[in-house]
């Protein structure tokens, strides 16, 4: 673990486990996937010609947080820099920025000072790869255009000083940086020198291991349908789930198709459930607004994570402690977390091997008391263990919610063999 982690900006981010990733920038004009620019083969010079229409008057980053908030999100990132290389801030070191464009407001500044403002943890996004800086080796591998463009100088080195003096740009003009976000490092260059210098900037500052050196949390990607036999193993380091509202982009597309909320509540769950914080990303389109789908979709989101949040805010993975496998569990001291993924296969379930009867048993999703009985089922009948059944649950007016159960012990209870006492805080 890093000296700056060890110093308080581990703090803060194990605290705050839902954030808002917001993927901004040209594409939203007419649209397009924000990487289409290389996948449908778009000149360069035509790509640009995006900047004399991107006009985004309906940005309002104060709108913005209140919608996370809302939804029970501590922390925000954006977009500075995708791969097509255009930046939403008053960078000096080019001119493809937001600065020379209709809209001419530095976007970076306008969230900085709305996060500062009210206290939200700000983090930003960069792209290494760049489809438009000259000396960004474009050699076709993967994120990259096919090769240079007429009047390319790639040259390495030359753009590792141009990306460096944009991070320091960012690191020291934009207030406090809480969380920043690494992306394509195409040629996995090290450089640990850099994060050094982001930890210097910014010592309460936190980043993602897509960089330059391994950095200090994991970023698995659309992680949501993980085989049966992983689904519920703890991360064992570190880690920043993220995923989109959409399943075919990040930014803003026109005729999206969007993710159920149901799919997407199981996703942030099973993430958070095995210790993971969950990045969960909306693009807004070209006025700069989030579009009423994804507003919609984060809303209702936000309705199950008002109920449910304590089985993830100060818990750990625990779901070692029952050996049924569609389960998840969680825990804080006494307290148990049963997570239910949809649909809920009875109005029942059970918790082999623990055979301590809860003091309460409570759903989280709806307030209400549920029952619970330790007996030897017929299903474990041929060795007459007793088992822990919680009963009473919405089967059916719950279909497409995760279920979450509130179990509380007695503090001498014994729970799968273990003294509550005995476990590790």
């Amino acid at each position: 673990m890093h000296d700056a982690q060890q110093n308080g900006s581990e703090t803060w981010f194990a605290t705050r486990k839902l954030g808002l990733f917001l993927h901004f920038g040209l594409y939203a004009v007419d649209g397009w996937h924000e990487q289409d620019q290389m996948r449908r083969r778009i000149p360069r010079a035509t790509y640009k010609k995006l900047t004399g229409r991107f006009n985004p008057t309906e940005f309002d980053a104060e709108r913005i947080l209140d919608l996370a908030e809302s939804v029970g999100m501590e922390y925000v990132c954006l977009t500075t820099k995708h791969h097509d290389g255009f930046c939403l801030w008053a960078t000096q070191q080019t001119d493809y920025n937001v600065m020379n464009t209709p809209y001419g407001h530095d976007i970076v500044r306008l969230l900085a000072d709305a996060c500062h403002k009210r206290g939200f943890p700000l983090g930003l996004y960069y792209s290494i790869a760049d489809w438009h800086h000259p000396n960004y080796p474009n050699q076709g591998r993967h994120h990259e255009l096919p090769g240079p463009e007429p009047g390319d100088e790639p040259d390495w080195a030359k753009y590792m000083e141009f990306l460096k003096a944009q991070v320091r740009e960012l690191c020291t003009d934009y207030g406090e940086v809480r969380h920043w976000f690494w992306d394509m490092n195409v040629p996995k260059h090290q450089a640990p020198s850099i994060n050094a210098m982001l930890r210097e900037l910014q010592p309460n500052i936190v980043i993602n291991d897509r960089g330059f050196d391994e950095g200090d949390f994991g970023t698995p990607e659309r992680e949501y349908n993980k085989q049966a036999a992983d689904r519920r193993t703890p991360f064992q380091r570190p880690t920043e789930a993220c995923n989109s509202v959409g399943t075919q982009s990040w930014g803003y597309r026109r005729d999206e198709a969007y993710y159920s909320t149901a799919f997407l509540i199981r996703s942030l769950d099973t993430m958070m459930a095995k210790g993971a914080h969950y990045l969960l990303n909306v693009g807004p389109d070209a006025r700069g607004a989030i579009p009423d789908p994804a507003a919609a979709i984060l809303r209702e989101i936000g309705a199950w994570y008002a109920n449910t949040r304590e089985a993830f805010a100060d818990t750990e993975p625990a779901s070692e402690l029952t050996t049924n496998k569609e389960l998840l569990v969680t825990r804080r001291a006494n307290t148990l977390y049963v997570h239910v993924p949809p649909p809920a296969k009875a109005d029942a379930v059970l918790l082999p091997p623990i055979t301590e009867t809860p003091l309460h048993a409570v759903l989280l999703n709806t307030g209400d008391e549920l029952a619970c009985s330790t007996d030897v089922l017929p299903v474990y009948w041929q060795n007459e263990a007793r088992v822990l059944q919680v009963t009473g649950l919405p089967r059916d007016a719950l279909a497409g919610e995760t279920l979450v159960i509130r179990l509380e012990f007695a503090e001498n209870a014994t729970i799968a063999g273990s003294k509550v006492t005995e476990w590790e805080g």
